[in-house]
């Protein structure tokens, strides 16, 4: 069964347009239901702090959250108004929690969130990084779009990228909802490739999950470009003609993504398609 409630979260104009041609579609596809939601920024004011904010500061910062708020809403009602599917604006004051905390709490009830690559020249300060916290907190399968993104629908050519983790088992089965009928998949399995591919029971075994269900499904070895999984990853995608890259999210500590790196980081960084995480 598809998603029948989809969260899209749009931060500023500049990215609603792009997030508007990846939603739209899903939802007319599905018929779901799509909220789009978007966040105003509480001023805060800190009482530990002894300073005057002047009337015109406030009245300043008010108008400014309005008019972005208004242009954010006239494109989600211009791609959806004729649409015959259900959808919603949704205005939220995010007051003392940011705006990640905000979209946490939305997302809990949709079958699937859609977010913008973060945005340094535009996203509000109580935005950023709302990515990672959403894929990390929400408990739902998040797509991340790239800025300035005009790609094919998502869901006739999908590229899994495998590994024998619960992170990764999310996302494959998360990704059922999105395939098409018929759909081609690709399961990636980055690393040395055992000398017998038969002895891979475990990606085999998903391969077949997935032709049980119709899909035309291949499975592929390859080894790390460089260091980078996500480099490989992108490359395989790209190769493959895929519309969306899946994969397993956060699967090492906090400490260790800091310390070391990810494939999570690289992909909300660097990536030129779609991507759906699962956490």
């Amino acid at each position: 069964m598809g998603p029948k409630t989809i969260l899209v979260c749009l931060t500023t104009p500049e990215n609603t347009e792009t997030l508007m041609k990846t939603a739209v579609p899903l939802a007319r596809k599905h018929n779901a239901h799509l909220i789009g939601l978007h966040t105003v920024e509480a001023l805060l004011v800190y009482p530990s702090i002894a300073m005057h904010i002047p009337d015109a500061t406030f009245a300043a910062f008010n108008q400014s959250q309005k008019e972005a708020s208004e242009a954010i809403k006239a494109i989600f009602t211009k791609y959806t108004a004729n649409e015959d599917f259900i959808s919603e604006f949704r205005l939220v004051r995010a007051e003392a929690a940011s705006a990640s905390e905000s979209m946490i709490e939305s997302a809990r009830a949709a079958d699937l969130v859609i977010m913008a690559h973060q945005d340094k020249e535009n996203d509000r300060y109580d935005q950023r990084n709302a990515q990672a916290q959403v894929i990390r907190e929400s408990g739902r399968p998040v797509i991340v779009v790239p800025l300035d993104y005009d790609g094919p629908e998502i869901g006739s050519n999908l590229l899994l990228g495998w590994s024998d983790t619960r992170e990764a088992t999310r996302a494959a089965h998360d990704l059922l909802g999105i395939a098409d009928d018929g759909a081609k998949l690709t399961v990636l399995r980055v690393g040395k490739a055992p000398t017998d591919t038969l002895k891979d029971s475990y990606a085999i075994d998903i391969v077949e999950m997935f032709a049980r269900h119709g899909l035309k499904t291949k499975l592929e070895h390859r080894e790390a470009m460089g260091s980078s999984i996500a480099e490989t990853l992108a490359q395989t995608a790209f190769e493959e003609g895929a519309d969306l890259i899946a994969t397993g999210a956060f699967g090492h500590s906090r400490t260790y993504d800091f310390v070391l790196g990810a494939t999570t980081y690289a992909l909300l960084r660097e990536q030129k398609l779609p991507v759906l995480f699962s956490k």
